[in-house]
Parts: structure tokens; C-alpha cells; sequence
């Protein structure tokens, strides 16, 4: 459900608005029935249940405990009921009864003030998944506008990055998104790009020593591996590369780097995902949009994609991968 103050309520409702007449798109919310805006609501007891309710009003499994809340007004006592939502969703998801994970937008702040550790939805997905024994090896990736982005750092300050960077991340990452394009996005051959950290790359170490030194030596091992990567290409050409096909994901090296290019081609359409981890989960990529959720213009753009994406990748999923 995500916070209850914010969009989720009223975008879940639009989304189911959206998609009650795709059996391929079916979803269930698991949050409070009242808060539900926009839509007919059935309450069911199990996720078996969702398919069948579907096409007539949008399934939701009620939650206990979650305060009154009014759209906009953030309440820390809520917070309780958003992690216990995600926890339920992750079973859910890694036992069988769905598909996968959409999580609606979370107050970071708001939770940190409950004894929340987490930076965010990732890490906290992640490790609930290494609780049930899992390995992880989350990696976020932003798809919008006709690019896949994934980040090899997320929120860190920009003079902690080349450190980062150098401690077999990029190795990690690119494997993690290889895999992903083949098993989830249905890409037999996938070809990735780095993008570089420094303006033009470095230009041969003489704009900075990244990408000679940590970069492109990791592109050569991933090649020797059989990966198709390139080595790190110019951040202000490799998102163009890409859209005209040359790549069919780049990983870039900072949070900005990124999102800059997939929020100015699809502001209100991009989705987040994590990859490598033993089941689906994407989200909206925006925030909780409490002034929006006030004023009743929440957008449900975002996540009705993310609800598309999801079941794109549990399909993909269901067939043979080597």
C-alpha cells in the first residue's frame, strides 16, 4: 500500500481503473480497504482469490492496523502497517501465492523515525529475501522513455563514488543486469554499456583516472566472460547510443547520471526495479506526492507501467532460461 497518506490509495484505485479488463495485469492491494479511492473494492481473504475478483473490483487484503490518516497529512503512526505490508507482500511473493511485487511510494523519513534501517524499499526487499535464505544481489534499474538504466551507485556523495566503484561493484552490477535482460526482459543477446564517470569518459586518463583504472578493466573481464559490454562510453552520448539501439541497457556510475536522462523522456511513466533477486518487485518511480494526494491530481502513470512491467517479467520468468 505504501504510505497511506500519500498517492498509493488514489493511484491503485486508477490503476485498477486501468487494467480490470486485462486477466494478464490482475493485482491486489494489501492495505486498508476504506482508504481505497477511485474504485469498487472486494475485500478477499487469500491472493488465490484476486484473479476472480478482478475484472469486477480491485481485490484487497485488509490490514490490520492502520490508522485513519487524511491524504496528504503524513502520520508516523502508520508507519507500522506500511513495513508490516511490505512483509506480507515479499511472502507472498517468494512462497508463491504472487507473482510478484509492486510497492507503492514510502516516506523514507517517516519510518527512519520508528526504528526503520533501511536506506529504502530495496534494501529492506533485499533483506527480507536473505532472511528466507536467499542470496541477493540487488540492483536497481530505471526503465522509461525507451532506456533500461541501471545504477552502480545509488545515494552517495559524489566523492565516495570512485572508491565505491573500485570494490568489484561494476562486476557485480553488470552481471546482475545481463542476467536480468535474459531471464526477465526476454533479451536472448543483451548488449550493455558502462557509461564513464568523467566528462568524456576521461578521455584517455587525462580527465580523470576511473575509467582506465577501475572501469574499463572491469568492462575486459566481463568480455572474457563472454558478457558484451562495452568499455565506459561518454555519459553525454551512451543514453542517445542506447535509444537508437546500439545498447539495450547502460549502467551508469551516479544516481543523477541515470535518472536525469529517463525522467526528462518519461517523467510520469518510469519504473523502478530490482534486479537480482529471486522474485519481481517494481515500483512507481516517484515519491509519496503528498501535495498531489491532498489536492486529488495523484497520476497513476507510473504505476500502472510498474504493474506492466511486473507482469511482463513474472511471464518471462515462467519460461525456460539457461
Amino acid at each position: 500500500m505504501g504510505d497511506p497518506a500519500g498517492c498509493g490509495p488514489s493511484i491503485s484505485g486508477a490503476a485498477w481503473q486501468a487494467l480490470h479488463r486485462e486477466s494478464g495485469a490482475a493485482f491486489y492491494l494489501i492495505g486498508d480497504p476504506k482508504l481505497v479511492r477511485g474504485a469498487p473494492v472486494q475485500v478477499i481473504a487469500s491472493p488465490a482469490e484476486a484473479s476472480g475478483v478482478f475484472a469486477r473490483a480491485l481485490p484487497v487484503i485488509a490490514l490490520p492496523n492502520v490508522p485513519p490518516v487524511a491524504p496528504g497529512v503524513p502520520d508516523a503512526a502508520a508507519a507500522p502497517a506500511i513495513v508490516r505490508a511490505i512483509e506480507l507482500a515479499v511472502a507472498d511473493a517468494l512462497e508463491g501465492r504472487a507473482s510478484g511485487v509492486v510497492t507503492n511510494p514510502i516516506n523514507k523519513a517517516l519510518l527512519y523515525g520508528t526504528g526503520f534501517r533501511f536506506p529504502g524499499h530495496t534494501e529492506f526487499v533485499a533483506h527480507l529475501c536473505e532472511q528466507a535464505g536467499h542470496a541477493v544481489s540487488p540492483v536497481m534499474m530505471l526503465t522509461g522513455g525507451g532506456l533500461r538504466v541501471a545504477l552502480a551507485t545509488i545515494h552517495m556523495p559524489h566523492a565516495a563514488v570512485p572508491a565505491a566503484l573500485g570494490d568489484g561493484r561494476l562486476e557485480r552490477i553488470a552481471r546482475a543486469v545481463h542476467t536480468s535482460l535474459i531471464r526477465d526482459f526476454g533479451i536472448a543477446r543483451p548488449r550493455l554499456a558502462f557509461s564513464g564517470l568523467n566528462p568524456h569518459a576521461g578521455e584517455d586518463g587525462t580527465i580523470g583516472r576511473e575509467e582506465v583504472e577501475i572501469i574499463n578493466p572491469a568492462a575486459h573481464r566481463l568480455q572474457a566472460d563472454g558478457i558484451d559490454i562495452s568499455l565506459a562510453r561518454p555519459g553525454d552520448t551512451v543514453f542517445a547510443e542506447a535509444l537508437s539501439g546500439a545498447y539495450d541497457a547502460v549502467i551508469a556510475m551516479t544516481h543523477d547520471q541515470g535518472l536525469i536522462p529517463v525522467k526528462t523522456l518519461d517523467f510520469w511513466g518510469g519504473v523502478n526495479s530490482t534486479l537480482g533477486l529471486p522474485i519481481v518487485r517494481t515500483s512507481p518511480d516517484h515519491g509519496t506526492a503528498y501535495d498531489a494526494a491532498a489536492a486529488g491530481t495523484s497520476r497513476p502513470d507510473s504505476l500502472i507501467a510498474a504493474l506492466r512491467l511486473a507482469a511482463e517479467f513474472a511471464a518471462n520468468r515462467m519460461k525456460p532460461y539457461a
